[in-house]
C-alpha cells in the first residue's frame, strides 16, 4: 500500500512503456529517431559514444576503450532496440528535455546526449 502511494505522490513522472518518462519529455518520433540514428555518432557526457551504422550495426565505445557490438533497429514508435552480440537486448528511448536531447534506458537512466 505504501508503494501505491509513493507512486501517486510522484507527479514529475509518467510511466510508459517502461521508461521513466518526466512531464517536459517528448519523445522523438520514429522519423526522428532514424535521421538521429542512421549513420550517426552520438556522444556522451561521461565520456561513452553510441555508433549507429548504416545497415543496423551498433557499437559503443566506453571511455576506457573498451567496446560492445551489436545490431540495432529503429522501432515504429521510435524506440531502438539493441541486440548485442553476447545475446543481451537493451531498448532505449530518446526525448528532447529542457532543450537537451537525453538518451533514457527502460531501467531509468537518463544519459544527455552531447550537441555535435
Amino acid at each position: 500500500m505504501r508503494f501505491v502511494l509513493a507512486l501517486a505522490l510522484l507527479p514529475t513522472s509518467v510511466f510508459a512503456d517502461g521508461f521513466d518518462v518526466l512531464e517536459d519529455d517528448t519523445a522523438l518520433t520514429h522519423e526522428e529517431v532514424l535521421n538521429l540514428t542512421d549513420g550517426h555518432v552520438l556522444s556522451f557526457y561521461e565520456g561513452g559514444k553510441s555508433r549507429y551504422s548504416v545497415g543496423g550495426a551498433y557499437s559503443y565505445s566506453y571511455q576506457s576503450g573498451a567496446t560492445a557490438f551489436g545490431h540495432f533497429e529503429v522501432r515504429p514508435d521510435g524506440e531502438v532496440c539493441v541486440t548485442f552480440v553476447n545475446g543481451r537486448t537493451r531498448c532505449d528511448r530518446f526525448v528532447r528535455s529542457h532543450g537537451r536531447l537525453v538518451l533514457l534506458t527502460q531501467d531509468g537512466g537518463r544519459f544527455p546526449v552531447r550537441p555535435r
